[in-house]
Formats: C-alpha cells, sequence, structure tokens
C-alpha cells in the first residue's frame, strides 16, 4: 500500500502514455483531470493486487469512445458517482476499489480520479498491459468473465446498465449508445471479485508505469545516448527512426482509424515505413515488410525526448522514433491471438512475436 500524489501521477501518465502504443487518449487532458481530483481530495492510496481480498469487489474505470472527441468534449466531474451509485445499487455490494481497464493517456488516469473523489483506493492492475480499442479485448474475456452488468452514463445526465450475451455484443451495443452520446461517455464494466483480479489480472501495471516514466525523464542522463537509455528503460526494440510525411486518419463508429507514412532519417535515411492504427497503432512495415503487429505494443515517440506521441497528437514533419515493446503473455495464447491478433483487425498475416520478426526468424 502506498500514496499517490501530483509527482508520482506525472510519472504514471507519461509512462502508461507509452504502454498506450499510441490510444487511450491524450495524456495530457488525463493528467489534468486526475490532478484537479487529487488537489481536492487528497492523494490515493494504491493497493498491489495481493493486499485484495479474494471476495473483494473490484469496479474498472473508464472512458469509452473516440481519443479525438475525448480532447474536446470532456466530463462535467459527476460521472464517477453516477457510475457507483448504479452498480452498487445494480450488484447489491459496497464497492471495494476502483481499477483501471487498460493503460493509455485518458484511461490510466480517470481511475484515479475517481478514486480520489470517492476516497477509494485503487488496484495496481488492468486487464490488457497496454491499450485496445474494443471492450472484448481484455484478459478478462480469456477468463471467460462478462463485460456486463455494464454502467454508462454520458456528461448529459443521460444513463444506461447493458446486460449482453457476449462481449461483443457489449461492444457493439455500448458503441452504439457512445455514438448517440456524443462519442464519448464513461464507462464501468467487468466487474470482478478480488480472486479473479489475482488470476487474470495485468500485474503492477500502475508502478511500471510510473518506472517507465521516470525513466523516459531520465535518458539524457548516463554514460549512453538517450536512445540507448530509452530501449533499455524500455525493453523496446528499434522500429525505425524518420520524419512524418502524412497522416491519413478518419473517425468512424466512434474510432480514430488511420496511417502514418515516414521517411527515414539517420540510419533509417532512403527508406520508408509505416504504421496504420485503430486509435492503437496495429501494424507497422518497413520497405513494405511488416516488422511488428498488434499484439505486441508498437509505439511512436519524439526522437529527441521520446515523449510517446498518441495517434491523435501525429503531425506532418514530427521526427520520431518507432519502437516495439512485447504484450503480456496472455495475448500470445491461441485464445488471445483470436482476440487481438492481425488478422481480427484485418491484416493478411499471421501473428509473430516481435523479437522473431526483428532477429528474422519469420516463418
Amino acid at each position: 500500500m502506498r500514496k499517490i500524489g501530483l509527482e508520482e501521477i506525472d510519472d504514471i501518465a507519461m509512462g502508461a502514455a507509452l504502454l498506450g502504443a499510441g490510444g487511450g487518449g491524450d495524456p495530457y487532458v488525463g493528467k489534468l483531470i486526475a490532478y484537479g481530483a487529487i488537489k481536492e481530495n487528497g492523494p490515493v492510496t494504491l493497493l498491489s493486487v495481493d493486499e485484495i481480498p479474494d471476495d473483494a469487489f473490484i469496479v474498472p474505470i473508464a472512458m469509452m469512445g473516440a481519443p479525438t472527441v475525448l480532447l474536446e468534449k470532456g466530463i462535467n466531474g459527476d460521472e464517477y458517482k453516477r457510475l457507483y451509485d448504479m452498480i452498487s445499487k445494480y450488484y447489491g455490494k459496497e464497492i471495494f476499489a476502483f481499477m483501471p481497464i487498460e493503460a493509455g493517456g485518458v484511461n490510466s488516469m480517470l481511475p484515479f480520479a475517481a478514486a480520489a473523489k470517492l476516497g477509494l483506493p485503487l488496484v495496481d492492475v488492468d486487464a490488457m498491459g497496454r491499450a485496445f480499442p474494443e471492450l472484448q479485448m481484455v484478459t478478462f474475456s480469456i477468463a471467460g468473465v462478462s463485460a456486463t452488468p455494464m454502467g454508462l452514463v454520458d456528461e448529459k445526465g443521460n444513463s444506461v446498465i447493458f446486460d449482453t450475451i457476449t462481449n461483443k455484443w457489449t461492444e457493439e451495443l455500448a458503441r452504439a449508445v457512445t455514438m448517440s452520446c456524443g462519442g464519448s461517455v464513461s464507462v464501468s464494466l467487468y466487474c470482478v471479485d478480488g480472486k479473479t483480479v489475482k488470476e487474470y489480472g495485468v500485474r503492477d501495471i500502475v508502478t511500471r508505469s510510473e518506472n517507465l516514466g521516470k525513466a523516459i525523464k531520465q535518458v539524457k542522463y548516463g554514460e549512453k545516448t538517450p536512445e540507448e537509455n530509452f530501449l533499455e528503460a524500455s525493453e523496446g526494440y528499434k522500429i525505425f527512426k524518420g520524419k512524418i510525411t502524412d497522416v491519413l486518419r478518419e473517425t468512424r463508429g466512434a474510432f480514430n482509424f488511420g496511417k502514418v507514412l515516414f521517411e527515414g532519417i539517420g540510419e533509417d535515411k532512403g527508406r520508408e515505413a509505416y504504421v496504420e492504427f485503430q486509435n492503437e497503432n496495429l501494424i507497422a512495415s518497413v520497405e513494405g515488410e511488416i516488422v511488428c503487429t498488434t499484439p505486441d505494443l508498437i509505439c511512436i515517440v519524439d526522437s529527441e525526448t521520446f515523449i510517446p506521441i498518441p495517434t491523435d497528437a501525429l503531425k506532418y514533419g514530427k521526427r520520431v522514433l518507432v519502437v516495439a515493446l512485447k504484450c503480456f503473455e496472455a495475448w500470445r495464447t491461441p485464445e488471445g491471438i483470436e482476440l487481438v491478433g492481425p488478422r481480427y483487425f484485418g491484416c493478411d498475416t499471421d501473428y509473430i512475436p516481435v523479437e522473431d520478426r526483428i532477429r528474422g526468424e519469420v516463418a
């Protein structure tokens, strides 16, 4: 158990933005919301997974919708209390603690705001170890846990409780309501007991985010180059270094779809690359050859500061480094690949771990 204040929030937001693989919304917006809640209500108690009882009622908090919409629509601040009341009343249980459902800019931060406002602890765990665009893409789905009953509220005061037959149906129906509510909403789903969190959650994700954030701020110090320090701290595989020459994007079905094109610089001068995304970066290709796919993490960072760049902030002329990080092991199982592998997103290739692709060990 430890307290999370403003200094820790800054590091966590930075690291979670990297683990968000381009998605999860703007970390700056999420950080401001968490800052405000902690300044008003005090630090948040962070519990390790082993500190929660098996029968504790744990509730994830998140926003759903297109990251570009989140930048403009925001929240009004009472969504967390309304979600708390809805979920507690529906289940007939008191909520023991909140948890994040994914790493990523906004969705790593809003659970802190909710915990601070309601005086509840937060558990150091999530259900992705990164960010994914659709609701069923969590480790709890692999475990057979239902996403529903799910609470959804918007900033205008509307609220919905879903009870669906599959987690994919939860995604379909909640996405339609999200569109009707203006493209972004606040949600609670995959409400689980402590035992399930211990067995299927991605442990220590907040601490990992915090450590990554600290490391990014320190990359310019030490005997190695900043790039070497960044790759070592993140355990990342360098994919490409280049300048953004074009960004093709559209908002469709409450998702941001797009493709960012790069022209090589430095050792990659004369080569070209691209990354495709659906909220999160999904496919990376260099000189026409796929070098990394989901569920491994494809991250785009500023080539000088190594600050992660979300997909909605990619701009022409930006000089960047594209790196890949290994995903959580559960995503490499057949069940995980079926749920979040490249073929689910329409890419005609099997999943091959990034370390094998980088070493040229491709079947």
